[in-house]
């Protein structure tokens, strides 16, 4: 009997069960929330990020989706790429011998643009077809060098040269990709990132919720929160520096990755966030309701992020955060709307806006919680999204 199912190979997660990242909550949303049987996913997964949930074969099923494995060696910043090109010559490989009709492979991130032609044209001999999501500007990063930088607006070239279909998540990066890249015609369309809109089942007599705070010693509703990679182009600068120089008396609460950080010495060199009291890392929370409480609880969360396109921490504190101040750009706008209040990188704009809070929160809160975060970016709109573009395509 003919194979009638639509097969979506999906490259670039390091894998589900998802442990962290946006793109790993992704596949595994799409995967879990998956409503059309006609579909049939196949996940790509680095062997490591399976290990940590037990899992040592090299084919196994999660969500329903049959996932592969695949081993990276430890070669430096060059294992994404590495693994990329590995994860797709595989899925092209299980598509052939299972004869799948018309499949498509989506990869998430622009990697692999000087290696995707050759795969291109495998693809095409399958029947197949190319999805892209182009990720957020990862040229831009401050983290790589001038020659990495330009390795990747090369790649992401290439990458919508010979896509057949360019999956944005940011309406701001679809503008861009459609404007910088029009020689090529590319086509595109918009699918936003999701969140989870449900509150969180912790209450403030949960043990974890307890712990948490005593520990960290911190308040409930006397704390600026900000959640996110602890990257200088999140702003982190800007932020520590504007609070500072704020009459706020509460607290800012920073939950991010500082082990090891050689940006967390130089901060705090042209900062001095250690005399401040009020300034507090705090580290990571795995703990997804922990979080979500955290963020409940917050007085206001400050998001500072300049490079991507649709954050998935901002939409997590839209969703939970009674009030929300991010910096001024077009991919925070586009998913705050009405919902947020903004701040330029230019001295005392935050600082004033803090003080502004402080104010008149009460106000702030009512006005912004009139207009809650839009039915686009929750998961079951997002999946059924996702679904008409490969039942389409």
């Amino acid at each position: 009997m003919k194979d009638k199912k639509q097969h979506v190979y999906i490259i670039g997660s390091k894998g589900i069960p998802a442990k962290y990242g946006g793109f790993e909550t992704f596949v595994e949303k799409l995967t879990e929330y998956r409503s059309d049987s006609k579909i049939q996913y196949h996940v790509a997964c680095m062997a490591e990020n399976s290990a940590k949930s037990g899992i040592s074969t090299k084919n196994f099923e999660y969500n329903g989706a049959q996932c592969f494995n695949v081993d990276v060696p430890k070669i430096g910043p060059a294992r994404a790429i590495y693994y990329d090109i590995a994860a797709l010559k595989q899925a092209i490989q299980i598509a052939k011998e299972n004869q799948n009709q018309r499949p498509i492979f989506y990869i998430l991130a622009c990697r692999i643009g000087p290696f995707i032609g050759s795969l291109k044209q495998q693809i095409k001999q399958l029947g197949g077809k190319l999805f892209v999501n182009p990720d957020g500007h990862e040229w831009l990063r401050a983290k790589w060098s001038y020659s990495v930088r330009q390795y990747w607006k090369y790649s992401e070239r290439l990458m919508v040269k010979h896509a057949d279909l360019m999956i944005c998540d940011s309406q701001t990066i679809e503008k861009y990709i459609r404007k910088d890249y029009r020689k090529y015609d590319p086509k595109t369309t918009y699918i936003a990132y999701g969140t989870d809109l449900e509150k969180s089942r912790l209450t403030a007599s949960s043990p974890e919720v307890c712990e948490w705070f005593k520990q960290k010693q911190v308040q409930p509703n006397e704390y600026y929160l900000v959640v996110g990679r602890f990257v200088p182009e999140n702003n982190y600068e800007t932020m520590i520096r504007e609070f500072m120089k704020s009459d706020t008396k509460r607290d800012f609460i920073l939950i991010t990755n500082v082990e090891q950080n050689k940006f967390y010495d130089q901060l705090k060199k042209r900062t001095n966030f250690d005399q401040d009291q009020r300034v507090k890392f705090v580290g990571t929370v795995y703990d997804q309701e922990l979080l979500k409480y955290i963020r409940e609880n917050a007085f206001a969360y400050l998001h500072g992020h300049e490079v991507g396109g649709t954050n998935p921490s901002l939409l997590e504190a839209l969703a939970a955060t009674k009030l929300n101040i991010l910096l001024d750009i077009g991919f925070n706008r586009e998913v705050g709307e009405d919902r947020a209040l903004y701040f330029k990188k230019s001295e005392d704009s935050l600082k004033a806006r803090i003080n502004e809070v402080e104010e008149n929160h009460k106000s702030f809160v009512k006005e912004r919680r009139a207009a809650p975060i839009a039915e686009r970016f929750c998961w079951d709109y997002i999946i059924d999204e996702y679904e008409k573009e490969y039942l389409g395509g």
